[in-house]
């Protein structure tokens, strides 16, 4: 059961609000406690699907459950959309048409996993007609994913042969960048003090290819025996990267997000310095001269990484996800990172199931704040809380982050 006294954002004595202690660390000043804030968005979907919500949050909205167990909303918006100009789209769920359209205005290409219905188990067949060619994606959805409402997954990528190539050139040529930076700036105002939207825009090349265009081991085959192909494709990326991010200067943000996914066992060292870090650079550097704080979303393992992430100049590396999750510890990280990224993250989430008893809870997350120590840092549960967790637990964390007041250096 939850305890309303133990919301310490709420408590009378507290001299910043959430977002205001997420504002300060963005900008290096130190906050009166870390930041805790991340998503629970997958939980309450999850939890309302199986019917297993908690008597007390039940008829809440998700912010009111945010506020009523202390932890601050992160929401990610894309400040932008793509209009697919001269792309036919069509999509077939288990055989049969649910869409089509002529230059559709999607969230995202080529993951289009937003027309995949994600309440029943299924799958999602999405072709994208060009004069040059066609490319098919598939999205799955399994029966425990459906009931549970974890994301789709892309089951099929959109190169699997050399033909598909020229296709995806020809949609990269002609994609048009619609801005929607009213709509960010609305939703993250209707969080108030209780929360915030993060902008998030694309990866860099490489990841894109790694995670959205290719199969893992049709990349790296790419990557070997038609080196010339692929890095066509990351310059083509890396043009439209250049233009997002001059459309950006007209986004008045704080923070920009790049949505990698990185995982330094897939993004080796060698690969990173010869084909990420360059990118990293340009990209932070173009963010900076326009004054928003940079981040990555780091949710893998970054061990092989340490000690080339501080050359990216990132600010932040978000979702950071420390052991049982991969081999790296928070002390880990801020040995490696004594300036700069600082960690979004570093609660990994099987501490909130129920295998995780209460006396290792409490130790493990009092031995997290004794190792930050008076470093900064925003808190949260690794890339977000699952249907699986507890969430007294997360009541509970916002204690102890109370308690854990940061002393003046």
């Amino acid at each position: 059961m939850l305890d309303s006294d133990l919301i310490p954002a709420l408590d009378s004595t507290s001299r910043m609000t959430p977002r205001a202690r997420l504002l300060a660390v963005l900008a290096g000043e130190r906050p009166d406690r870390l930041p805790f804030m991340g998503r629970l968005e997958l939980w309450h979907k999850g939890r309302m699907r199986m019917g297993t919500l908690p008597p007390e949050l039940d008829g809440l909205s998700l912010d009111e459950i945010h506020r009523r167990v202390g932890f601050a909303r992160q929401k990610f918006l894309a400040p932008y959309q793509v209009r697919l100009a001269g792309v036919e789209v069509e999509v077939h769920y288990q055989g049969q048409r649910i869409h089509h359209e002529q230059d559709p205005l999607v969230e995202r290409f080529p993951d289009m996993d937003f027309y995949a219905p994600d309440d029943h188990p299924g799958v999602t067949t999405t072709t994208l007609r060009t004069p040059v060619g066609s490319l098919t994606v598939e999205h799955t959805v399994l029966e425990q994913m459906a009931a549970t409402g974890t994301r789709n997954y892309m089951s099929k990528h959109p190169i699997t042969r050399d033909e598909d190539v020229a296709v995806v050139a020809y949609i990269l040529e002609r994609v048009e960048i619609v801005p929607r930076f009213e709509e960010l700036r609305a939703l993250d105002a209707g969080f108030g003090e209780w929360g915030f939207v993060m902008p998030v825009m694309e990866r860099i090349p490489f990841q894109q290819l790694l995670i959205d265009f290719y199969s893992t081991d049709r990349f790296f085959f790419a990557l070997h025996d038609s080196p010339g192909q692929v890095i066509g494709l990351m310059e083509r990326l890396d043009e439209k990267l250049g233009e997002i991010i001059r459309q950006l200067a007209g986004l008045d943000a704080p923070y920009m997000e790049i949505g990698d996914n990185l995982d330094g066992m897939m993004t080796n060292p060698r690969l990173f310095r010869q084909y990420c870090l360059p990118a990293y650079q340009r990209y932070t550097d173009a963010l900076h001269a326009q004054g928003k704080v940079t981040g990555s979303h780091t949710d893998g393992n970054l061990k092989p990484l340490l000690g080339l992430l501080p050359e990216t100049g990132l600010d932040v590396c978000e979702s950071f996800s420390p052991t049982p999750l991969t081999p790296v510890t928070v002390a880990d990280a801020l040995a490696a990172w004594p300036d700069k990224p600082i960690f979004w993250g570093g609660i990994p989430s099987p501490l909130l199931e129920e295998g995780t008893s209460d006396a290792e809870f409490e130790a493990a997350i009092t031995n997290l704040l004794e190792t930050i120590g008076d470093r900064l840092c925003i808190l949260n549960v690794v890339d977000m809380v699952l249907p699986i967790n507890r969430i007294d637990r997360i009541a509970r964390i916002a204690e102890l982050i109370g308690a854990h007041e940061l002393p003046v250096r």
